[in-house]
């Protein structure tokens, strides 16, 4: 980990330290993720359980998929599930994921691809591991991320964008000291390649041990930060978390991030998932692989799926 980095950082372009009195943001709450396990039995981590939705709006909910070694046989993705209302924006850090859906949809993505998967108005699929990779095993680590739709878009034709970590915008800090890569949104200017509905930035962020980083953040966006591996501190008061935790920031024109001098052993580097977004301030009703509005529109997709209107499984 990573699967996207340069050898030397001082090459890419680099984001300014906000300058002047600029109001930086302040650490709300830092929790730590519970395990469980999905679809045919991976094991994730749950970043947003027991956080207010007020403070995650737009965002439903992330896990993190591994990070898990297999050994031959042992490789599990998710059978076919139903999804409406939302997108899902599925970030591979190490390993293959393949993709089908019933409008005949697919592809594969490893080693620091994203696929976003606008549901909208609904779809089946299924993500699994290509069969070479079961008969082999390894290595198998990434993120999926569900980011609401305004009541607008809920119901627009399924979209696909993928994105290949060739094509995400890298970035460094005014040292150097820290790699950033933007997948959708904007730093300080520089655009990442992800097109969204609802206005969001995601970011991926290499820290090296001792590095600080402060970087300017929209104040209409919320903001929040993941442990992926290592240790580190967050905002200018310097709050403890690690792999495995959430932190969520209050307002401000920017915030800060920053590594310990020492880091695990198995990284050398404090790995976080920066986000942040525009909050849709709509009511949001989420049962299972559907967000809505209301619960009768949830009632409504469930019946739809039922009564097969969200497609059906394609033949091999």
């Amino acid at each position: 980990m990573p699967a996207v980095t340069v050898e030397n950082p001082l090459t890419l372009p680099r984001v300014a330290t906000p300058a002047g009195d600029v109001a930086r943001r302040p650490v709300l709450y830092v929790g730590t993720a519970p395990g469980g396990f999905e679809g045919e039995g991976f094991p994730v981590r749950r970043a947003f359980a027991g956080i207010d939705y007020r403070y995650l709006d737009p965002f439903i909910m992330m896990d993190q998929m591994g990070e898990v070694e297999y050994a031959p046989g042992e490789p599990k993705g998710t059978p076919w599930h139903p999804h409406r209302g939302f997108e899902t924006v599925t970030y591979l850090i190490d390993g293959t994921f393949v993709h089908r859906d019933s409008h005949g949809g697919g592809g594969t993505i490893s080693d620091g691809d994203t696929q976003w998967m606008t549901a909208g108005s609904g779809l089946l699929h299924i993500e699994a591991p290509p069969e070479s990779l079961v008969v082999s095993g390894g290595l198998f680590h990434g993120l999926q991320l569900w980011v609401n739709l305004p009541k607008k878009d809920k119901m627009m034709p399924p979209r696909y964008q993928d994105i290949g970590g060739g094509k995400v915008t890298l970035l460094t800090s005014a040292d150097g000291g820290a790699v950033i890569r933007v997948i959708a949104g904007e730093i300080d200017g520089h655009r990442g390649p992800g097109i969204t509905h609802t206005p969001i930035t995601m970011t991926h962020i290499s820290l090296s041990p001792g590095a600080e980083l402060t970087l300017p953040w929209r104040p209409d966006f919320n903001a929040l930060a993941y442990g992926l591996a290592g240790r580190g501190t967050a905002g200018a008061e310097g709050r403890p978390f690690r792999t495995g935790q959430t932190v969520v920031f209050g307002d401000g024109d920017a915030l800060t991030l920053r590594a310990d001098a020492s880091q695990e052993s198995r990284s050398p580097n404090f790995e976080v998932v920066l986000l942040g977004g525009q909050p849709i301030r709509e009511p949001m009703r989420h049962y299972g692989p559907f967000v809505m509005n209301s619960d009768a529109e949830l009632a409504q997709a469930f019946e739809d799926f039922r009564a097969g209107r969200l497609g059906t499984v394609p033949a091999v």
